[in-house]
């Protein structure tokens, strides 16, 4: 295992615009193996075809690995990138190699280690880097691979966590300084990549830089999961990576865009390695070293990148003029960005110190909506789609999805009807809420969006220990979290028990499991009012205060509340229930709330309503 070098790495960033190296496939194929080249002797006897898994070469022809690597290293590269893009059990199942896994990250690593290290020996002014890299596999677990079955999936995100934990193991015990999650079509298949990448960091107790680099497909500007470039960050920002950026099937002027895009909205540094142009009609590569080089090298100069090299196609050519390009250019200073809560479906949706009032649809919610869950029970799917897309159409910029039903299995509803929401861009484009008082529920939720959610709810009322492991957990998955005010004395429904919660749940939050405050969003309990019981009298005024001390007392965080409750005395007459809910929001919007789970059907504007319904309400 290598010691630690982010601190040299990030120094290096600092002073200088990095190099990459180029395509190791492209490079391969110049040397025209043949099955046997690829089986060596100790696979002379293996029951299956074996030409084309380049990543075995790390066994069988490891000289001509090291060779490409210090190919790249001479051309200017100062990070080589290992040669385990299919060295996972996914990928290599499709030569029956599957066993060999963990031995082929770590052979990979050991060769890219050793190259490294000479070159490094040679001139200490230089020191090269390895990054281990991870590929997207041949899976995909947001998208079905059946037409005639959208929520079916070849692959889940517990079967690719359990491949990458392997492959990120056999690279950090084989000598990485970086671990490189590339080549990104499905976010989701990312997200368990670095779920199992913080996980082996948490095994092991220490850290590795982490780069992300993701694929924008064509020219719609989305990846093949089809999210657009800011949602994709939105996705991943919470593994706080060393880099982040794009690479693979665009060539570098039809990339341009998009890694400028990337270069205004990332608190970190960007990574961007191109393609050299686009396929021809051969599915070769014809731009010539110095075209990509020019396109390149005008990036660094606008200040877009911190480290850049190539992609399929490239080769130590290209790498060298590349490196000659960017030779003496500032590298781009990381910018201070608006600390804000960044959701997203396939587009991104950010809810900043500016935002006005986010609106949660609440129809797709069994324990609300008695005709959705009929529609659940009764398995017609296609009608509860088409009430989330309503949702959406009417407005809502989030949707609330509940399926705690005493007669449904809710975890098995909830992977269903997730998945086919992948399927429908039209509702699939506004981030998640999954909500139950079930966690595992809430976790196979998570397990299903490839974008930035929101986790309904987590609280104290199981103790500090079981509020923290669920906090980290929804960490990891890359969501937010609501907060409910409810500890192990129960809910809280005063003014006072609502801001002593929210304040130690806060403290908790940021102190213990480093969870950003612009993830936080606090629920202090809309309760019914009017219900004839006294005690209740205050509970609106109650929330709309506690909203006010939050936004004072708890910064970064937001705020939400299920709307409808406060109105549910008075079921049965919508007129005053919409009144209720438009004058309530009216005041605690003013007091700090920045979200409500409500149905838009049922808000008016508050200038329109009849003055004398009004002022009763007040």
């Amino acid at each position: 295992m290598q010691p630690d070098r982010t601190a040299e790495l990030k120094a290096c960033l600092e002073r200088k615009i990095l190099v990459l190296d180029g395509a190791m496939g492209t490079m391969i194929q110049r040397h025209r193996l043949q099955e046997a080249d690829y089986r060596g002797s100790r696979f002379a006897g293996h029951a299956h075809d074996l030409k084309g898994n380049n990543d075995l070469l790390v066994l069988t022809q490891p000289d001509l690995i090291r060779a490409i690597h210090a190919e790249y290293l001479t051309a200017g590269a100062d990070i080589i990138e290992t040669n385990t893009f299919n060295s996972t059990s996914v990928s290599q199942a499709d030569y029956h190699l599957e066993a060999i896994v963990h031995e082929l990250n770590v052979a990979g690593a050991q060769l890219a280690r050793s190259v490294c290290d000479e070159f490094t020996a040679r001139d200490p002014s230089r020191p090269r880097f390895v990054a281990g890299g991870l590929g997207p596999t041949s899976r995909t677990a947001s998208i079905s691979p059946d037409v005639n079955d959208p929520g079916y999936r070849n692959t889940s995100f517990d079967e690719l966590v359990g491949t990458y934990s392997e492959a990120v193991r056999g690279l950090c015990e084989g000598g990485v300084d970086i671990i490189l999650v590339e080549t990104v079509f499905d976010t989701l298949n990312a997200k368990a990549a670095l779920f199992a990448v913080e996980q082996y960091f948490e095994q092991v107790g220490r850290r590795w830089p982490v780069m992300i680099s993701g694929t924008i497909t064509d020219a719609s500007g989305r990846t093949l999961s089809g999210q657009t470039a800011e949602a994709f960050w939105n996705s991943l920002n919470h593994v706080r990576p060393l880099s982040f950026g794009l690479n693979c099937a665009l060539g570098a002027a039809e990339l341009r865009q998009y890694v400028e895009e990337l270069s205004r909205i990332c608190d970190c540094f960007i990574s961007a390695y191109p393609n050299a142009g686009l396929p021809n009609a051969f599915g070769g590569y014809d731009e010539t070293p110095e075209q990509l080089a020019a396109e390149v090298s005008d990036w660094a100069r606008q200040g877009f990148v911190n480290i850049v090299g190539g992609c399929c196609g490239t080769t130590p050519e290209h790498i060298a003029a590349i490196s000659r390009g960017v030779s003496g250019v500032k590298p781009r200073a990381v910018p201070q960005v608006e600390r804000k809560l960044r959701l997203s479906g396939l587009e991104p949706f950010n809810v900043g110190k500016e935002s006005l009032f986010v609106n949660v649809g609440e129809r797709t919610n069994v324990t609300g909506s008695k005709a959705f869950a009929r529609m659940i029970l009764e398995g017609r799917f296609d009608d509860a789609l088409a009430v989330a897309r309503q949702q959406v159409e009417n407005g809502a910029q989030v949707i609330d999805i509940n399926m705690d039903e005493a007669m449904l299995d809710s975890k098995a509803a909830m992977e269903r009807f997730l998945k086919l929401i992948a399927s429908e861009p039209d509702i699939s484009r506004v981030p998640i809420m999954i909500d139950s008082s079930k966690w595992e529920v809430i976790e196979a939720g998570l397990k299903c969006i490839q974008g930035k959610g929101i986790v309904n709810s987590i609280s104290m009322k199981e103790g500090e220990a079981e509020f923290l492991r669920q906090a980290r957990l929804a960490r990891r998955y890359g969501a937010a979290v609501v907060v409910m005010a409810f500890d192990e004395s129960g809910q809280a429904d005063t003014y006072a028990r609502k801001t002593e919660i929210c304040a130690r749940a806060y403290q908790l939050l940021t102190e213990q499991a480093a969870f950003p405050p612009e993830d936080i969003i606090f629920d202090p309990n809309i309760f019914a009012i009017a219900t004839g019981i006294e005690e209740h009298n205050n509970y609106a005024v109650d929330f709309i205060e506690a909203c006010k001390w939050i936004r004072a007392n708890l910064p970064g965080a937001q705020i939400s509340g299920g709307v409808s409750n406060v109105s549910f005395s008075f079921r049965g007459n919508d007129a005053v229930r919409e009144a209720i809910h438009t004058v309530f929001l009216y005041h605690a919007v003013k007091a700090g709330l920045s979200m409500g789970i409500v149905n838009a059907g049922m808000l008016g504007v508050y200038d329109d309503l009849d003055p004398a319904l009004r002022d009763k309400v007040e």
